[in-house]
């Protein structure tokens, strides 16, 4: 369903939930950070399981097990087992399982989160080199160190596979963003000259693998990142939600590439059960407005005609202006009204 029309054609009142049989939902910035939980996101879960929908939660985070993961999402006051966190670690096994022969020895650069799941599916673990494993598969954990590292560029050197949970460039933790394992995997690349096969997001391994499991006709994902959230989205075919609760803001939405475009935005996921607006162009193309927020494209300048009753209606607006356009977001001058 298209979200833009003209202003002679007749408004739909559906919401993002509409028609949706499995809501697949990230976790760091969507559902919690850190300890806590986001405001209104444990209520509009419960309330989506309660009206029929299934509830599955994904992500790239490697260094805990499903298992944990579902307890930690419990101490919310949601309903989660483990079968119902879909993990960076076992998208990657399942590739890693396509690559080497059953119950081969596995060189693992990782903690508990990854090392369960090769386990789980037959392979036999080792931190050395010298074991001579048939593949190299590696994630982050707190615990990860240069001798790790170095373990992986060894092994790899003599041509093994090489399969990575998720390339992520931060992780957010309770002190603020930290390096992530994209910056692992880059200090491996950057010694042997290759790159991993990915099984996280943006790669659609991970989104395979939960509507697999869910047996997800209509999924609908959300996310709080354009980079990888957003954009494994799109890749796996699935409509999504960014949610402004997280890493990626308006400034980002604004300059969004068409491969990490949403197909709804919201403030928080309480809009999940509101009817979305569409955003209505002018017959030239150089106006959108969404609900009450008018903006439009003057030259090279991206104007708020009228600022509305919400912000996000404003950054709906704009940002539908300006993808539409097909112009580059630095050859645009954009009001600091929809992104300050």
């Amino acid at each position: 369903m298209s979200l833009f029309r003209t202003r002679r054609s007749r408004a739909v009142t559906s919401t993002p939930l509409d028609g949706v049989d499995v809501l697949l939902a990230d976790l760091d910035g969507v559902v919690y950070t850190g300890r806590n939980a986001i405001e209104y996101a444990v209520d509009a879960l419960g309330r989506a399981v309660g009206e029929g929908v299934t509830v599955g939660y994904i992500t790239n985070n490697a260094s805990r097990t499903d298992a944990q993961v579902a307890e930690h999402l419990t101490s919310f006051g949601l309903e989660v087992a483990p079968r119902d966190v879909v993990t960076s670690p076992q998208a990657a096994v399942l590739l890693l399982a396509g690559l080497v022969p059953a119950g081969s020895t596995i060189l693992v650069v990782g903690g508990e989160g990854l090392t369960s799941e090769v386990e789980k599916a037959g392979f036999h673990v080792t931190r050395q080199a010298s074991d001579k494993p048939a593949a190299v598969i590696q994630g982050f954990a707190p615990t990860v160190a240069w001798t790790d590292l170095a373990q992986a560029s060894f092994a790899l050197h003599t041509g093994i596979p090489w399969v990575a949970t998720n390339t992520d460039w931060t992780i957010p933790v309770e002190g603020g963003i930290a390096p992530g394992n994209g910056t692992l995997v880059s200090a491996v690349h950057t010694a042997v000259g290759i790159l991993p096969v990915v099984g996280g997001k943006p790669e659609k391994a991970i989104f395979d693998a939960a509507v697999e499991r869910f047996g997800a006709k209509t999924p609908l994902f959300i996310g709080d990142r354009l980079d990888t959230d957003i954009v494994g989205a799109n890749r796996a075919g699935m409509r999504s939600v960014h949610v402004l609760t997280g890493i990626d803001g308006p400034k980002q939405l604004l300059a969004a590439d068409k491969d990490s475009r949403p197909t709804f935005i919201l403030d928080d996921l309480r809009g999940l059960f509101e009817p979305y607006p569409e955003t209505e162009f002018s017959k030239d193309g150089n106006t959108a407005t969404v609900n009450s927020a008018v903006v439009r494209l003057k030259g090279d300048a991206i104007e708020v005609v009228k600022s509305g009753d919400s912000a996000v209606d404003r950054l709906r607006a704009g940002s539908s202006l300006i993808w539409a356009s097909g112009r580059p977001i630095y050859g645009l001058q954009v009001a600091p009204e929809l992104y300050s």
